[in-house]
């Protein structure tokens, strides 16, 4: 008997089981499954390439598969903003009431060279890119790091 993988595979006509190929496969197939478990088979189209599933109780509607993809979620300036004070604010050793765009990290904040490069790495995540080391040196701001974000990601008002 196939495997629901090995179905797979062949449905997208990659793979072979035990000599059967992809373009036998379908025929074949009805009579192993249905002699297996006495089973009906359902017959999905999914962007062209045909997979056959085993089904001892199938009632209702067919249902397509669709993937669904998103993009970025579209940025601004105050957007930007927004979130690299949030995630400041969220930092444990940085004071909120000394925050503000123009705030030191070093001179206004109290923060060292390992508390900069945890405030980097926070940034990184919540943004979802790398900044390289040669840059995150330069980003002594929270308004640097704004810039920086919005150079990066094409963001002009």
């Amino acid at each position: 008997m196939a495997s629901l993988s090995s179905v797979r595979l062949l449905s997208r006509g990659t793979g072979c089981i035990r000599g059967i190929n992809a373009t036998g496969f379908r025929a074949r197939s009805q009579a192993l499954f249905a002699s297996a478990n006495g089973s009906r088979l359902i017959h999905t189209n999914f962007r062209g390439a045909k997979a056959l599933l085993a089904s001892t109780n199938v009632q209702g509607p067919r249902v397509e598969l669709t993937r669904f993809y998103s993009g970025k979620q579209p940025l601004t300036l105050d957007l930007i903003r927004e979130r690299v004070l949030l995630v400041l604010k969220l930092y444990d050793k940085v004071d909120v009431n000394k925050l503000s765009l123009d705030s030191h990290f070093m001179n206004d904040l109290g923060l060292d060279s390992l508390d900069h490069v945890e405030v980097i790495m926070a940034i990184e995540d919540d943004f979802g890119f790398e900044i390289p080391d040669v840059d995150a040196e330069k980003l002594m701001k929270p308004g640097d790091i704004v810039r920086y974000i919005a150079d990066k990601e094409d963001i002009y008002e």
